[in-house]
């Protein structure tokens, strides 16, 4: 699998976007890592404050993991693309974004809380103590995002910025893949 990461120059996200190509092996194909999140907001769509990756899955959508982080800027930079997207496809996907800041030192949870207030984020966001899903997810920079079937299958992966445009072709694909399984 080809991944295209965009790393952002500068540190307000909206600098020279500058894209690198890299080659990702295992991250694909397999099932993806169970864990718990506690929920920010979006509990009537995950399910409750403390819900576990599985029972998002067990709900039969599939699932798009957005690990991302307060202090993150690529993250602050995707966040509105993110928001469209979720707007466009809320009633076929469930779509999480997961703050890892404080597994990454970037960020708190407060920091992490003020920025989805700050830019209107009404998706479900949520965040984990678990340190062990940087490795079982295998992530490579920030943000990260994980395409999951509702059987738990990771058919895509994304490292670093999505834009609209692109978000929304892979969560088509998703949903595409998703119905013949």
């Amino acid at each position: 699998m080809v991944l295209v990461t965009l790393t952002a120059c500068g540190t307000s996200g909206q600098e020279d976007i500058a894209p690198t190509v890299s080659t990702v092996e295992g991250r694909t194909g397999k099932s993806a890592p169970d864990f718990e999140m506690i929920a920010y907001q979006g509990d009537d769509v995950l399910g409750g404050k403390q819900v576990r990756l599985s029972e998002l899955l067990a709900q039969g959508k599939p699932v798009v993991l957005n690990f991302w982080a307060g202090l993150c800027p690529p993250c602050r930079f995707e966040m509105p693309e993110f928001q469209r997207v979720y707007d466009r496809y809320k009633s076929r996907i469930i779509l999480v974004g997961v703050d890892v800041g404080t597994l990454t030192s970037l960020g708190t949870p407060e920091q992490g809380q003020a920025l989805i207030a700050e830019l209107g984020v009404t998706y479900p966001t949520a965040t984990t103590l678990d340190p062990e899903v940087m490795s079982a997810y295998q992530v490579l920079g920030m943000p990260s995002t994980y395409f999951i079937t509702p059987a738990g299958e990771i058919i895509d992966t994304w490292t670093g910025l999505l834009n609209e445009e692109k978000l929304g072709e892979l969560v088509e694909k998703l949903l595409e893949v998703s119905s013949r399984r």
